[in-house]
């Protein structure tokens, strides 16, 4: 009997040694749940980011040039506006660079410098607005490849551009403060690859800013966007 006495603790420890690990792997499967739904940024999936924007809102945008702010009426292209408005919210343009930047033109920025990211947003198209408002200076506007085809690129007018109403772009807002700042985000690079020198957005889209950083050390970038929060409405002084 001493042997059957020695076995049953013994049994009994390996069922327990076998729960505690079921239970450290459970507990590891749960906290890398928990890491990975953390590390996923709102930004990376386009999916959820449908919320619609005010009539009119205001967003800063801090650059490595200085910050300004954007004015927008969302009556002048509402799935533009919509677009922008959650692109801003959820922290998109961070690390953003104007890649495209032509003086007397434009400046064109909106590939994320994460190419995952940016894989995510390639078909995540919106509808075409009818064009309200003029490409006129200081104007934003998203860029296209054709018809429905926004996803997350935008422009902001160094001049008046009219001729481009006749050809699609619908502006939603336009620069209302630090429009100089604009004017110096650097040009020095002009058109992208390969009809310019400047960089090619096939590369920064599977590359990132890995390659815009190596190969354009000297573009300019966005280092956060923040929506400005509304002003209290005010109230008469009851005397």
């Amino acid at each position: 009997m001493e042997g059957v006495e020695d076995f049953v603790p013994m049994k009994t420890l390996h069922l327990l040694c076998a729960f505690s690990l079921l239970t450290a792997i459970a507990t590891v499967k749960a906290d890398d749940t928990k890491t990975d739904t953390a590390a996923a940024p709102a930004y990376a999936d386009p999916s959820k980011l449908t919320d619609k924007a005010p009539e009119t809102f205001k967003a800063q945008f801090n650059t490595t040039k200085g910050k300004f702010v954007i004015e927008v009426t969302r009556s002048l292209s509402p799935n533009g506006a919509d677009r922008f408005y959650n692109l801003v919210k959820s922290g998109f343009f961070k690390d953003v660079a104007f890649f495209r930047v032509i003086p007397g033109f434009m400046c064109q920025f909106g590939i994320h410098g994460d190419p995952a990211v940016s894989a995510k947003w390639r078909d995540a198209n919106i509808p075409d607005d009818a064009v309200k408002g003029s490409n006129m200076r200081g104007a934003i506007t998203f860029a296209t490849a054709g018809p429905n085809t926004r996803t997350t690129q935008l422009f902001i007018n160094f001049g008046d551009n009219v001729n481009l109403d006749n050809m699609g772009f619908s502006p939603f807002g336009k620069v209302v403060e630090g429009m100089e700042v604009v004017d110096k985000i650097n040009g020095e690079y002009g058109e992208g690859a390969p009809g310019g020198n400047g960089p090619s957005q096939g590369r920064i889209q599977m590359e990132g800013n890995a390659y815009l950083k190596k190969d354009f050390p000297n573009l300019d970038y966005i280092k956060s966007a923040t929506i400005v929060p509304a002003a209290a409405p005010k109230t008469e002084d009851k005397k």
